[in-house]
């Protein structure tokens, strides 16, 4: 993918998953990545392994402190300047409503939507200025269908995709491309992580998600819909990938297929 080829590209979420596989085929690609998470000694290890690791950088942030994080990143970044924004970190949830701690919704919307909109306005300005740039946001099918168990996380995913709508009609004067990036269920250790009730993590497999795409698969999607300058792309194969389409053309059938899941 030549698009990225000697791009300075932000990559929060790059040490597993999703984000791991982008960090990997973008490098590859040539693109000169600033890794984030929250563990900069995982990070090194990502670092060490991808393509030219010399061209990598790691900043590790923990986006559950959205102004923190954003204050951090701008000491240690400096003037140099971000060609593309990857907004990839993020949390999942399994819990119904009635037995979840409001700290658990505060917590999934500070690390799913003000770590997007901290880190998005923080390399905006220079961006606009240079009339040049791409901000990216790994969202999901859950921001644009509400399902059991996830109701902080469709909240807040549901939230990001409309924060990305506007920042899209915004700077579309400014000639920055913006894309969401929607996957289904793709095959990670999102559920494992997902916070429970109590906060706590779940740790065990989600069979939804465990019957998915890779996320190799799904970086690979991601990357291509990136480099096309795509809006909005849902990535993922069946009823995941479905969901989106069926929920414009007939809300009434998802409504109950989601409530007899």
């Amino acid at each position: 993918m030549s698009y990225f080829s000697g791009k300075t590209v932000w990559l929060t979420g790059a040490s597993s998953g999703i984000g791991l596989a982008m960090a990997e085929q973008l490098a590859e690609a040539g693109a000169h990545l600033i890794l984030t998470s929250r563990r900069a000694e995982v990070l090194e290890q990502v670092r060490s392994k991808l393509a030219h690791p010399e061209h990598h950088q790691v900043l590790a942030l923990d986006l559950s402190q959205p102004e923190a994080a954003a204050a951090q990143a701008r000491e240690a970044l400096g003037d140099q300047v971000i060609d593309i924004l990857i907004n990839n970190a993020g949390v999942s949830q399994r819990s119904m409503i009635l037995d979840t701690d409001l700290k658990v919704y505060r917590q999934l919307m500070e690390i799913d939507y003000f770590g997007v909109v901290a880190l998005t306005k923080l390399v905006l300005p220079r961006m606009v200025e240079r009339r040049s740039g791409q901000i990216v946001t790994v969202s999901s099918v859950a921001g644009k269908v509400g399902t059991k168990l996830r109701s902080g996380y469709n909240g807040a995913k549901f939230a990001v995709i409309g924060f990305m709508d506007s920042l899209r009609a915004e700077m579309h004067e400014h000639g920055l491309v913006v894309t969401s990036i929607l996957p289904g269920f793709i095959n990670t250790a999102i559920a494992h992580n997902s916070l429970s009730g109590d906060g706590s993590t779940l740790g065990k497999e989600d069979p939804d998600n465990a019957s998915g795409i890779s996320a190799e698969e799904c970086a690979r999607q991601s990357l291509q819909a990136i480099a096309k300058g795509k809006a909005e792309v849902v990535v993922g194969s069946g009823m995941s990938k479905l969901a989106p389409f069926l929920q414009r053309i007939s809300p009434s059938f998802v409504r109950r297929m989601v409530a007899k899941r």
